[in-house]
């Protein structure tokens, strides 16, 4: 039985153990990083925690093979998005295996390539490497990819330098270039509570929030029809969407407070904040005309992350790497969605985007990753560990 056959089946166990710690981003990681420490302990692998401000969430770093340059870092993010108001056939936090496809929370996003990383961890061992592996766990990367800094520091600073970073995204075990980046932010509009009949005696944050929205959703189809054609994402365009809206009491009060959340992708070579110029000074009016009527009532933006886009590397050998591994000879790719491969990018490394399943499967109600897609997974993983077996 070769290798990527005995790795499979212990991934997929992994995988069931890996979805059954419920680290939707708004909770804890830190039972499944306990289990994971727990593991390579078992297996003598040396690790360790880069916590958060408050130590109630950790990212998580482990070394196998020899303490040298030239290594390969795997990196995934160990949160999940929530499953809340979402219709599943089946217990999002247990894999359930239905006609050649494993259901549950994060079997996709991006759980599969941590229990393919996981399960290639006692081959590593006893391959006696010539080259290391280190594994990176992230945190809170669903809501901005707000984790990974810390910990691509650390990695950057305090380990031999690694050649390149594998980051485990769902692109059906194909290698992706480039990624787009995402800005993310939350506006706040204070108004003043009045009754609705009469509206010279308050101020409705919704109506001056919905105005700000308005304007968002102006320039979101601005971008739309300023698509460059030459572009090789989909959509070609940089896009803009309001996600999250909240606000007012009754029907019959002017709203004292309204917030939403939006987030704009842009590729690289686009400047977010040039692009949100126009949103900048229509948010300073809406604000100074709120305090002129109201000293406390105003607008606050809040930028909740700034993630950078993965820029394609041409002969890049993170690419070439992943390529070799995956057995992939199609075509150069990149994707819409972002991910921590450009802020490792950012710190100086050569970085590829490839791990099992695909997006379109990400975030959905009964997520899946194929059974076969796992397998693609485990002869990546085989491959991985012969070319660290033999450091070439």
């Amino acid at each position: 039985m070769s290798l990527s056959q005995t790795l499979a089946p212990r991934a997929l166990s992994l995988l069931d153990t890996l979805v059954g710690f419920d680290t939707t981003s708004r909770l804890s990681n830190l039972a499944l990083i306990e289990w994971v420490e727990a593991y390579l302990d078992d297996h003598g692998v040396a690790h360790r925690r880069v916590p958060n401000a408050d130590g109630t969430k950790s990212n998580l770093i482990a070394t196998v093979g020899p303490s040298i340059p030239g290594g390969v870092v795997l990196s995934g993010h160990t949160d999940v998005v929530p499953v809340d108001g979402q219709a599943w056939s089946s217990d999002p936090f247990k894999v359930t295996l239905r006609e050649g496809r494993l259901y549950g929370r994060g079997t996709c996003d991006m759980k599969g390539f941590l229990a393919l990383a996981l399960a290639a961890v006692p081959d590593l061992v006893t391959a006696d490497p010539k080259k290391p592996v280190h594994l990176a766990l992230s945190y809170d990367e669903e809501i901005g990819c707000l984790g990974a800094p810390d910990m691509i520091r650390v990695i950057a600073n305090e380990l031999p330098l690694p050649a390149l970073v594998v980051v485990g995204e769902p692109t059906n075990m194909e290698a992706v270039r480039g990624h787009k980046g995402i800005s993310t932010f939350r506006v706040t509009v204070t108004g003043h509570e009045a009754h609705s009949s009469q509206t010279q005696l308050g101020a409705s944050a919704v109506m001056a929030a919905v105005k700000l929205m308005a304007y968002l959703s102006d320039l979101a189809d601005q971008l739309e029809r300023e698509a460059d054609p030459a572009s090789p994402f989909t959509p070609k365009h940089a896009t803009l969407t309001i996600g999250v809206v909240n606000g007012g009491t009754a029907g019959n009060i002017l709203a004292r407070e309204c917030a939403f959340l939006f987030d704009l992708r842009c590729q690289g070579g686009l400047d977010p904040d040039q692009i949100l110029a126009g949103f900048y000074a229509r948010v300073a009016e809406t604000d100074a005309a709120l305090k002129a009527r109201f000293a406390h009532a105003g607008v606050t933006i809040e930028r909740r992350s700034n993630t950078p886009p993965l820029n394609p590397e041409e002969g890049g050998v993170a690419e070439a790497f992943a390529r070799r591994l995956a057995g992939d000879n199609g075509p150069a790719r990149v994707v819409a969605f972002a991910a921590e491969a450009g802020q490792f990018q950012g710190a100086g490394f050569s970085t590829v985007i490839c791990g099992p399943g695909s997006i379109d499967q990400a975030h959905q109600p009964d997520e899946f990753v194929e059974v076969s897609q796992m397998e693609r997974g485990a002869a990546f993983m085989a491959r991985l560990v012969d070319w660290a077996r033999s450091g070439e």
